[in-house]
């Protein structure tokens, strides 16, 4: 009798292990069949061929250094133009599409971008603004930027918002306003305003034009308190004397955004102009932000983070 229960156990033990081993097997499958979805659904927007890059192109933005530019600042907040400056950065680095962050180490799924972290400081009475915004862009300038996200501080409080480029793009962002708060929504893919300052870089003259929908920056959703959605915009390039001027309007926003930069590559942002309505209620009216380029270096800045490194600021005019 204890061989034949002996004998059943050993029966209903192996078939529990089969079924775990099973269950694991379908778990993996289940698993694989997500990230191979993930990844579906951003080939599908890698159809158009990558850029060839020039060797130019190589030398500069895979030199091991970023370019650091900075800007005198005149800042259109609350209907009163601030004093104030900002900072681009950008870097070319390896890009992970699925976990959507910065990748620790070589993978054949890297895929590299060129970033830009942009920032912006100034003053509205007593208290300060900060702003900053990551733009993450392939640098073959096939496909949507494949993140971008806002972080803005003041005295009031802090947000924090993001773009997510997967089967469609995945915003999500955080605020102290009740009626802003947390939200998470998703949007058809179309042209984001924020990978356009990548995509100058890369091809100026690929540059969106005409008519067509684009969705504007994080910064302006936020500080305007604008619906983000895609919006009708009208854009043109005007060439002359060496430089080259992006023009996006919105009609439905009022509001236009114009790029300057030079023809030649690298196509470096000498300044830009942002007319739209600053102020609320009765104090609103149209008004132009300003940034003029005070000074651009090329340097491995992650690596100066001594104090003796401070003095390095004032090659900025910092």
């Amino acid at each position: 009798m204890g061989k034949v229960f002996n004998s059943i156990s050993s029966v209903l033990a192996f078939a529990v292990i089969v079924s775990s081993l099973n269950s694991c097997v379908d778990s993996t499958k289940a698993s694989n069949k997500v990230a191979s979805t993930a990844m579906e659904s951003l080939e599908k927007e890698v159809k158009k061929p990558k850029k060839k890059l020039s060797e130019a192109f190589k030398s500069y933005w895979y030199s091991g250094n970023a370019e650091i530019t900075s800007y005198t600042l005149e800042q259109a907040r609350y209907g009163e133009l601030r004093d104030g400056h900002a900072v681009m950065i950008y870097v070319t680095e390896p890009f992970l599409p699925e976990k959507q962050v910065k990748a620790d180490r070589n993978n054949p799924g890297n895929v590299s971008v060129l970033k830009l972290n942009a920032t912006k400081k100034y003053f509205t009475g007593i208290y300060p603004y900060s702003v900053m915004s990551s733009t993450f862009y392939p640098i073959h300038d096939n496909q949507h930027a494949l993140k971008t996200s806002l972080s803005m501080q003041e005295w009031c409080g802090h947000v924090y918002s993001q773009i997510n480029n997967r089967d469609q793009f995945e915003f999500t962002s955080h605020s102290y306003f009740e009626s802003e708060a947390d939200q998470h929504i998703n949007l058809d893919k179309t042209v984001l305003e924020n990978e356009i300052w990548n995509k100058i870089r890369i091809s100026p003259k690929d540059l969106p034009t005409g008519n067509f929908s684009i969705i504007p920056s994080l910064e302006y959703v936020r500080l305007r308190h604008t619906e983000l959605k895609a919006y009708d915009a009208n854009a043109e390039i005007k060439e002359e004397d060496g430089l080259m001027t992006y023009s996006i309007t919105y009609p439905e926003l009022e509001r236009t955004l114009a790029i300057t930069i030079t023809s030649d590559f690298p196509h470096s942002i000498e300044g830009w102009t942002e007319t739209f309505t600053s102020g609320f209620g009765s104090g609103a009216k149209q008004m132009t932000t300003k940034a003029t380029k005070i000074k651009s270096i090329k340097t491995a800045y992650w690596g100066q983070n001594s104090n003796k490194d401070f003095v390095l600021r004032d090659s900025l005019g910092l």
